[in-house]
């Protein structure tokens, strides 16, 4: 290439974290030793730790008095939210995981009963272990001082000790949090590519005490009003919306922890509902389900939809886990225990309600009722056959029929053609519910007032007996 056509290419500030990178050397400057106030050196050197962000490592030395000091500070901005990350320590691999924080960042072990303010440690890169081990090496340094002025207290810090060395040796399995304001805290995944089982990480809206911590926030700046506290309350909630929260759950199948995806979500001149998918890895279990976003309505709402042409059966439904389903044409009823919540179209709805009846006429219909004398020609299995073909001609639109959803938590809905006008082809009955369905929702049980006049069952017991 011709020198005229030639570029220098800009230096790459921030390499990436390796055992074999050795393409940049640290930038060495010198300092003044805080120690002897001699000359000392501090190394930096800009890297990036993979599945992280960038990080400015620095290290101090001092030659005149052997003063040593590493520490390590964030190479990216302050972040819009805190981080909170929450780290269930099982298993050897644990300990061994990459820690990084910032100065600012909280430290606590619920089951020692151990907390790391912040401020109270430089920013470092570190592991489970070393935490406990920096911990533990703070706490002997001057016990044999402590055992001679102070016996009761280097007794105490010995069995505090004790307890770090089961957690060290994982005969006690214990909890990490990492608590960090400016949002620049990482524990590392074994498996990045996959999600976390033992680690859970959040993010929250830092408070005025965050903020005048980090340095964003003067010190007499005075907390925000309560409109403005709620204004950013529902501006979260918004954003909310929008993402998909992931969390574990042990599968119903075979019981390994598996995912399940949730995420809210508003249906046109209905409610915010909940929409919820399950996927095993394992067994290969996969389910959704739809749960109410609001609470139970005053009343329960019955809605019955003529299905004549194919504009019907693709309206959508949601139908929650409390509400029953019926065809009267076809004299069929669903409680609300056999299909369970979701959100689907007419066609959806009948389909699975035709699935479930195959499902449960497998006895009539299979290997078990030829043994048991029931066999293919049976007067059983011709009803069954003959309520299955019915609803096959619902779905070919062959025979009209009019599907009824009656909820008494009044969380059911089935989409109108013109809203918000009335739609001919859809009724709406709101209804009082009785004492039995009240019962089955639990409401009869509830108390939500007058909290003070309650007494626990044992004091009744005992007044009763005195």
């Amino acid at each position: 290439m011709s020198e005229s056509g030639s570029s220098e290419q800009p230096d790459v500030i921030f390499q990436e974290l390796s055992a074999d990178n050795n393409q940049q050397a640290p930038m060495e400057v010198e300092s003044l030793c805080m120690n002897c106030h001699e000359n000392g050196t501090t190394r930096l050197m800009c890297t990036r730790i993979p599945y992280y962000k960038q990080v400015i490592v620095m290290s101090f030395s001092c030659d005149h008095c052997g003063y040593r000091n590493n520490e390590l500070q964030s190479g990216e901005s302050v972040q819009e939210f805190g981080t909170e990350i929450v780290l269930h320590v099982k298993e050897k691999v644990d300990l061994n995981r990459q820690v990084v924080k910032s100065e600012y960042a909280k430290i606590e072990i619920p089951e020692l009963e151990l907390t790391i303010p912040n401020k109270s440690q430089p920013g470092e890169v570190t592991t489970v272990e070393g935490v406990l081990a920096r911990t533990r090496e703070g706490l002997l340094q001057d016990q044999p001082r402590r055992r001679e002025l102070d016996p009761e207290s280097a007794d105490a810090i010995d069995a505090f000790i004790g307890k770090i060395d089961d957690c060290l040796e994982l005969r006690t399995p214990f909890t990490l949090k990492l608590n960090d304001p400016t949002g620049n805290c990482y524990i590392q995944s074994p498996d990045p590519l996959h999600v976390d089982p033992r680690c859970i990480t959040s993010h929250y809206y830092r408070r005025l005490a965050d903020n005048k911590l980090i340095g964003i926030a003067d010190d007499d700046d005075e907390e925000a009003s309560e409109e403005v506290l709620a204004d950013r309350e529902w501006k979260s909630y918004e954003e909310a919306k929008q993402e998909v929260l992931r969390f574990h759950s042990p599968c119903p199948s075979c019981g390994v922890d598996c995912e399940t995806c949730m995420k809210p979500t508003d249906i046109p001149y209905f409610q915010t509902v909940i929409i919820m998918a399950t996927t095993c890895e394992t067994c290969g279990f996969k389910s959704n389900e739809v749960k109410a976003g609001n609470a139970i309505q005053d009343h329960g709402c019955r809605l019955a939809l003529k299905v004549e042409d194919a504009f019907d059966l693709a309206r959508d439904v949601l139908k929650s886990d409390t509400c029953c389903v019926s065809l009267p044409e076809l004299e069929i009823d669903v409680g609300y225990g056999a299909l369970s919540g979701r959100f689907t179209t007419v066609e959806g709805l009948l389909q699975a309600t035709k699935a479930q009846i195959e499902e449960q006429a497998k006895f009539f219909m299979g290997d078990s009722a030829l043994s048991a004398g029931d066999g293919e020609g049976s007067s059983k299995s011709r009803t069954i056959q003959q309520v299955l073909d019915a609803i096959e001609a619902v779905l070919q639109l062959e025979k009209p029929t009019t599907l009824v959803l009656d909820d008494p938590a009044g969380n059911s809905y089935i989409q109108s053609l013109m809203a918000p006008l009335e739609d001919p082809k859809l009724e709406k009955t709101f209804y009082t519910r009785t004492y039995e369905q009240n019962d089955d929702l639990g409401i009869n049980d509830m108390k939500t007032e007058n909290y003070e006049e309650m007494k626990p069952i044992a004091e009744e017991d005992e007044e009763e007996e005195a």
